[in-house]
């Protein structure tokens, strides 16, 4: 009995130790952590992996960019952070699931900031986790996402005035919007609660004896609400966006309750398409930035919900080329037709006269969409994904400090 007694002692020792790996894992496993990706078309993610080595001439990217690639070149795999998401493979509810990488954009070839949060989150928190990501294009907050204790849509009288004076049938348009309100807010929840239900459907090294925690919620979204001028009519003054971070409070307070954890972390990402600058014009995007921001301000969000500029990560080099492509077009397909040579191939050829070889290859190789989605750029996307992998980790250190 002794003899047994001090065997598994040792057996205990060993495992503690991770010389016997198999034990180890059982007796010191934590709960995994499990982190919600929500948004519209930027948290789908535009970003061709084509734009990934315009990331290389920049010191302030190519760190980044050695994180994001293998030693082959290819995109990197996380090995110890696994994904789950909807709305990004052609229709709202098939799943894509796997070890995260390239490919959980909008397309296989794109990616959002889901890829390098898991990469630099991974490093952060040095644990393995799951990303559940829902993610749907064009959708507003004020009725998509619009959450439950938010109540009805309110129609305002501008709106309805502007809808009447168009000849919308009025009786029709309140219709639609009761059936569309709230429905990617509960899409997201269903998925929430079923990948939950079922963890080792998506992660199949999870222990179910281990469990899990929700820890933290990413919210990326906004371009929807910021050209809704009709629902937000006084948009182009200071406080024309006040409802937007009204509806953001009671999502966050949503959320919490529907996950069933009152504190959970969350990061807004603030809007920053245009760059800086934006703030310095009077207009709509100013004050939507403001909304956003003072959602996360409130007192009962201290130490739990934090916001994030996008807008420093903008490159206002590539959106000067862009801009300047986008005038060229017209003179570029006047000359093809009378050229007789409309391929793609030749409208490139003509377009690249209408910049230096060095324009024409920084344009080419760090853009693939337009500017309401940052551009297509690796060089943009990439750093804000890291961003909110920070911001995520140090709201877990600050609520670790708080724990008595």
């Amino acid at each position: 009995m002794k003899y047994r007694i001090r065997t598994m002692k040792c057996l205990v020792v060993l495992a503690v130790l991770g010389l016997l790996p198999g034990i180890a894992v059982r007796l010191s496993a934590k709960p995994l952590k499990v982190f919600i990706l929500a948004g519209q078309s930027n948290m789908q993610g535009h970003v061709n992996v084509s734009t990934f080595d315009s990331m290389a001439d920049d010191p302030t990217t190519a760190p980044i960019l050695k994180e994001m690639r293998a030693p082959d070149g290819k995109p990197f795999v996380c090995q110890k952070v696994w994904i789950s998401s909807i709305g990004c493979a052609g229709d709202d509810t098939t799943e894509q699931v796997g070890k995260l990488t390239a490919g959980f954009g909008a397309s296989s070839e794109e990616i959002g900031p889901e890829f390098t949060f898991g990469i630099y989150l991974e490093k952060l928190l040095g644990e393995p986790f799951l990303i559940i990501k829902t993610s749907w294009g064009g959708k507003d907050l004020h009725t998509d996402f619009r959450p439950p204790s938010a109540g009805p849509f309110v129609w305002g009288d501008f709106e309805l005035t502007a809808r009447k004076g168009r000849g919308d049938d009025l009786e029709k348009i309140k219709a639609e919007k009761v059936t569309a309100t709230g429905v990617y807010y509960r899409l997201m929840m269903d998925h929430v609660r079923k990948v939950l239900a079922d963890i080792k459907r998506v992660v199949p090294e999870y222990d179910p004896s281990q469990g899990y925690e929700v820890a933290g919620f990413v919210w990326f979204q906004g371009f929807n609400d910021l050209v809704s001028t009709w629902t937000y009519d006084k948009c182009n003054q200071p406080g024309g966006y006040d409802v937007y971070g009204q509806l953001l409070a009671q999502f966050i307070r949503d959320v919490r309750k529907d996950v069933g954890v009152p504190k959970l972390p969350f990061v807004i990402g603030v809007m920053g398409i245009g760059g800086v600058k934006e703030d310095k014009k009077p207009g709509s995007q100013k004050y939507f930035r403001q909304a956003q921001v003072a959602a996360a301000s409130l007192p009962e969000f201290k130490g739990n919900v934090v916001s994030v500029q996008t807008a420093p990560y903008w490159d206002d080099e590539l959106e000067t080329l862009q801009e300047r492509m986008d005038r060229c077009w017209p003179k570029v397909d006047a000359r093809v037709t009378a050229e007789n040579n409309t391929s793609w191939e030749n409208k490139m050829k003509v377009m690249a006269e209408n910049f230096t070889p060095n324009e024409w290859k920084r344009l080419r190789s760090g853009a693939s969409n337009g500017g309401y989605h940052y551009l297509g750029a690796a060089k943009i996307m990439a750093p804000i994904g890291k961003a909110f992998a920070k911001a995520m980790a140090d709201l877990a250190k600050t609520q670790e400090r708080a724990r008595p």
